[in-house]
């Protein structure tokens, strides 16, 4: 793939090194893009390719996006690569100043059915060594952002002014900036999650969703609806652009009990933005951005969107457990 110099994208504000790097990761989302598109025309790009480094099916989409943003950043100034879909960190410069985490095709499962997908990434300073760049607060990332290949291909990113959105102009292929300083509605009635998993969740979770699906009969006295995508760039795009909340918990099935998605590659980065856009996010009680992770994969639990929703769920992990089991009229603490 070639990436040129030339992309009308334009970041604002931001250093010159995290820059070429956002320039180059839209550079190979404007190429994925375009793959996308022609999905079944000349190969199955939702052809099963075996396990990832942590034992999640690929898809041979999977590996094509690995590729083509590892060989995007070859020749930037990125020391460190850190990829959901490989198992080690890989060095791609010795003197490269940044270190980038990425997950290249989050909701692959949804490749054949042509729902919404997108590639998620996170930009931290280079340290000496790969662990020193990633297992570190998520408040040090100094950039972060996705790319959602849907009906309209959006780059969504922030370094620290304002969240700025750009769209895919398919007739020149480069992203143009159309809107700084995004931020996320207060006030919606719209919640996201696999409601499938009911039966497994903690009580405050249960809770929480007890109190919403009850409506106007139960203490929130208002009416929800509930969205589910399973992809989490689609959610997070929802959420940014009408508000919400989303919640992926951790549950009692065998693997789950931290959750499912991956702090370094998913929940950091989404945070950020989420966080940047003046919303909140948590692991249901504890802000992400201000934990640390010890493994290069490892999952957490994960709540975000408006901050006033993602407080209350946080409160509700604060309930006495006679109260969080009870029926939804008896939670007076919880009205309106």
């Amino acid at each position: 793939m070639a990436v040129t110099e030339t992309q009308r994208f334009r970041a604002p504000g931001c250093p010159e090194d995290v820059a070429r790097i956002l320039m180059r990761l839209a550079a190979a989302g404007a190429e994925l893009a375009w793959m996308i598109q022609a999905n079944g025309l000349d190969r199955n790009l939702g052809e099963s390719r075996g396990t990832n480094s942590d034992g999640d099916g690929q898809k041979a989409l999977d590996v094509l996006a690995d590729d083509l943003f590892r060989e995007a950043l070859e020749t930037a100034s990125v020391r460190h690569y850190a990829s959901e879909e490989q198992e080690e960190v890989l060095t791609l410069n010795a003197q490269g100043t940044l270190a980038v985490a990425i997950d290249p095709l989050d909701g692959s499962s949804n490749i054949d059915v042509n729902v919404s997908i997108g590639t998620i990434f996170s930009i931290f300073p280079a340290a000496a060594t790969a662990d020193e760049s990633f297992l570190r607060r998520a408040d040090e990332q100094v950039a972060a952002g996705y790319i959602i290949y849907g009906p309209q291909c959006a780059l969504v990113a922030c370094w620290g002014r304002g969240v700025h959105l750009y769209v895919l102009d398919a007739r020149t292929r480069a992203f143009v900036l159309v809107r700084s300083g995004q931020t996320i509605p207060t006030d919606s009635n719209e919640f996201s999650i696999n409601a499938s998993n009911y039966r497994h969740w903690t009580a405050p979770v249960r809770a929480y969703i007890d109190d919403c699906v009850a409506g106007t009969d139960g203490p929130r006295d208002r009416n929800f609806n509930m969205r589910w995508v399973a992809s989490l760039v689609a959610e997070t795009h929802r959420i940014l652009t009408r508000g919400g909340i989303f919640l992926y918990p951790a549950d009692d099935r065998k693997g789950y009990d931290r959750g499912r998605l991956r702090h370094v590659y998913e929940c950091a980065p989404i945070a950020k933005l989420i966080c940047e856009a003046g919303g909140g996010a948590t692991d249901g009680s504890e802000p992400i951005l201000a934990q640390t992770p010890t493994r290069l994969h490892e999952r957490t639990p994960f709540v975000f969107g408006s901050s006033a929703k993602v407080a209350r769920v946080a409160s509700y992990y604060d309930l006495p457990p006679a109260e969080a089991s009870a029926l939804f009229n008896k939670r007076g603490l919880f009205r309106s």
